[in-house]
């Protein structure tokens, strides 16, 4: 402040012809003391204060301080009714940022909201959700940690404790702070405190010998000696905090190091300082002379130099507080050399006058402080907000080994309060000492993170940062780490194995490249070429007795709408689409019921034939060739017909089947109208079951090598086949009903085709000689016999 203000009075530019002089009173850390001397600057009492009487009155313009923000608190309210303007360079409760309590009040500091962000984010930025907190019992503890809690719960951040205390509290309740950091389950502690206050609540920490401890400190105490210089290397390596921004000021060093007792004989400050700093004993008394002590440390030798010292005092670079004490001194210069410079008529006051140079009041300057902008020798442009507060900066430091053994302080990162959200705070790990001089961050969590695919579950009675993870439900995904819920997977989506993304549901259908759907079509072709291979047969010997009493046109009207059922089986095969869809229900429906019509009137005329034998009887000649095509020509007709219409009502359609499985999308045929469905599929059950009856009936008819036992078994193959197909496609999954369907179909055909044909084929290609007319007629009397 002397430093600063002797600049002033030596700068021809501001304040010209004026010099500024000063009061400089130790508050003690005391609100009391605080209050007292305030009160004695406004009554014009202050000489009870400096030590001698002033002949004349004083005239206060401003205040300079205090440091702590409880003793602020106290002087801005007891000089607040007199407009006069209080600069603190130290003060940093939030509290003072109000404007309607402390309207007088500004500061060069930022407020502990812009701290405890940076702390919080701090935290946040290593990891650690599981802190311990403490802090001083008065304005400056209470408000900074009230402002760090409130961001580090927004930032996921837990407390594990959080203990008060003030430095004349009794020694059990310190005891029992450092006992609960001990029994903590975390290690890292962030301290809102003065420096004496750590002072008090370190020395219980080395007798306790607390260890092991990650400090995370605020700007008050982090730069101060809280610990001797011997102990701190063990205790407070790797503690790191927010600082001031420390600016040179340039000249500074200069001015502090040439400070010497003899300089100031009798000055209390300047020997408290002297004795503090080199542990000896110093007393002189007013002309110089050196006076006896009742100090331990041995006599000062009047040869110490602070040349040899380093510490926060020799260099002002490793504490912001210096620079923060500078500007505040200039802050009542610029706006004192504004009001001086006020012109006649063109002032603010009343009737546009100015204030008066010799006897200006205090609430004129404060006018001035509000529009206060300048830029120190440094560079630094110095302005206040609307609440009298300037832009927010700090420096993140770190306490780190020397190579002498030592600790000392290195700037490892800033925090920039006007910065976008999300780059105020810059920070470079690596070159951070964690506690005990290790490079790996500590961890400081109460439960492990859960990793994408599960989920946070909270536990019962614990804070929110005591979890335990479970596991996704299906259907849901998390693709963060410790996410709070799952995400539901889209409508077509489900999760991969690990439930962490959401992939396309797989898409299931009898495809043609598959190994079942190869084999299905190969059986299918297999069909068609043994019914082309018996029609060619047929076709060969189809002047045969054997060919000629079986009905030709019967019987390749039945291969046709055989290899037609084959064929069919193969559009249930492949991804469904409009036409398939239609082709497959419809062309089942048809060519079945062909064949089934074909059988049916093979049947008839066994019936027929049989008692065509007797000479009496003229039955054939009303189920001749007209009769047998027109039979099957309509009841063919009649499956058609319903066809048609499902096709022109309702037809089938290609649709997404998700409720079977949740995991896979199968691709389907749905039916359309199901009244048409069951028409068709009745349909084909109806004629079945009368073929089959008809055919039961016949089985013992004395036929043409056994052409009644062929068709019945025939026709007990196929409805077996049918009705079984029932429940196997009920309980057959996916594309696996529709594999049983095409099963059935072709076991279905190739019951006919075997029963029906083979054992001519094996007559007509094996065994000729029977394939005669004698034969063929000579079994029918055996029979009939």
């Amino acid at each position: 402040m002397i430093f600063a203000i002797e600049e002033i009075n030596k700068n021809k530019m501001l304040l010209p012809n004026i010099t500024l002089g000063y009061r400089i009173h130790d508050i003690c850390a005391s609100p009391k003391i605080a209050t007292e001397i305030a009160l004695a600057l406004v009554n014009g009492q202050e000489e009870r204060f400096a030590g001698h009487i002033c002949n004349r009155s004083l005239n206060i313009p401003g205040i300079v301080g205090g440091d702590g923000s409880s003793e602020s608190i106290a002087v801005a309210r007891t000089i607040s009714p007199f407009k006069i303007p209080m600069v603190s360079y130290f003060s940093t409760c939030l509290c003072l940022s109000n404007r309607k309590e402390y309207p007088t009040f500004y500061r060069t500091i930022p407020s502990d909201y812009h701290q405890s962000r940076a702390l919080a984010l701090l935290v946040q930025r290593f990891g650690w959700t599981w802190i311990g907190a403490i802090r001083s019992n008065n304005d400056y503890g209470n408000s900074g940690m009230k402002e760090f809690t409130e961001a580090a719960l927004n930032f996921g951040i837990c407390i594990a404790f959080s203990e008060s205390f003030y430095r004349t509290d009794s020694v059990e309740k310190i005891s029992k702070i450092v006992q609960v950091i001990k029994a903590s389950s975390t290690k890292v502690v962030v301290a809102f405190a003065s420096p004496g206050d750590m002072r008090v609540l370190f020395d219980e920490v080395l007798r306790q010998d607390l260890t092991g401890v990650q400090w995370i400190g605020s700007e008050a105490w982090i730069t101060a000696d809280v610990l001797a210089p011997e102990k701190s290397s063990r205790f407070l390596t790797g503690a790191i905090g927010t600082n001031v921004r420390a600016v040179e000021v340039p000249g500074l060093r200069d001015f502090l190091l040439r400070i010497h007792p003899s300089m100031f004989p009798g000055d209390s400050f300047v020997t408290e300082f002297w004795e503090n700093t080199f542990r000896c004993s110093l007393t002189l008394d007013g002309n110089g002379r050196r006076m006896a002590s009742s100090s331990p440390h041995p006599p000062c030798t009047g040869n110490e130099t602070l040349f040899e010292m380093h510490d926060v005092y020799t260099d002002p670079t490793l504490d912001g507080s210096s620079n923060n004490v500078y500007k505040a001194v200039y802050t009542f210069a610029h706006a004192l050399h504004r009001m001086f410079s006020c012109e006649n008529h063109k002032g603010p006051f009343q009737s546009n006058t100015c204030a008066h140079f010799s006897n200006f009041e205090s609430w004129q300057l404060l006018h001035y402080m509000d529009s206060v902008h300048f830029t120190t020798t440094t560079g630094e442009k110095v302005y206040f907000d609307d609440n009298g507060n300037p832009t927010a900066g700090y420096d993140l430091v770190n306490w780190q080994k020397n190579a002498k053994g030592g600790i000392e302080l290195k700037i490892v990162g800033q925090y920039n309060g006007s910065a976008p959200p999300g780059k105020e705070l810059v920070l470079n790990p690596k070159h951070v000492i964690w506690s005990g001089g290790g490079r790996e961050i500590p961890p400081a969590v109460c439960s492990e993170s859960c990793s994408p695919g599960t989920r946070k579950m909270a536990r019962k009675g614990q804070p929110v940062c005591c979890f335990d993870c479970t596991a996704c439900a299906d259907g849901e995904i998390s693709n963060i780490t410790d996410s709070a819920d799952c995400i539901k997977c889209p409508f077509l989506h489900w999760p991969n194995d690990g439930k962490d993304e959401c992939i396309p549901k797989k898409i299931e259908y009898l495809a043609f490249t598959e190994i079942l759907g190869i084999v299905l079509v190969t059986l299918a072709l297999i069909g068609v070429c043994m019914a082309i291979n018996i029609a060619v047969i047929f076709f060969r010997y189809r002047e045969t007795p054997l060919v000629k009493a079986n009905n030709s046109e019967l019987s390749f009207l039945l291969l046709l709408a055989l290899m037609c059922c084959f064929l069919c089986s193969v559009t249930f095969i492949g991804k469904p689409s409009d036409w398939s869809c239609m082709l497959r229900h419809t062309a089942f429906g048809v060519t079945f019921v062909l064949c089934i019509s074909c059988v049916l009137v093979k049947t008839i005329l066994v019936l027929m034939a049989f008692k065509a034998t007797h000479p009496s009887s003229n039955r054939m000649k009303w189920f001749g060739q007209k009769q047998q095509r027109l039979s099957v020509f309509s009841l063919t007709f009649v499956q058609g017909l319903i066809c048609a219409l499902w096709l022109i009502i309702a037809p089938p359609f290609p649709r997404r089947n998700t409720s079977h499985y949740r995991e896979v999308i199968i691709l389907e045929c749905d039916a359309g109208s199901s009244t048409a469905f069951y028409a068709a599929s009745g349909y084909i059950a109806l004629l079945s079951c009368l073929c089959f009856v008809l055919a039961f009936l016949a089985r013992k008819l004395p036929s043409n090598f056994n052409e009644a036992k062929c068709l019945t078994f025939s026709m007990l193959i196929f409805c077996a086949v049918w009705v079984t197909f029932i429940p196997a496609s009920v309980s057959s999954p996916g594309k696996y009903t529709v594999a049983v369907e095409v099963f059935a179909i072709l076991a279905s055909s190739y019951g006919l085709l075997l029963c029906i044909y083979a054992p001519k084929c094996y007559i007509i290609t094996i065994t000729p000689e029977k394939n005669t007319k004698k034969n063929l007629m000579s079994k029918v009397i055996e029979n009939e016999l």
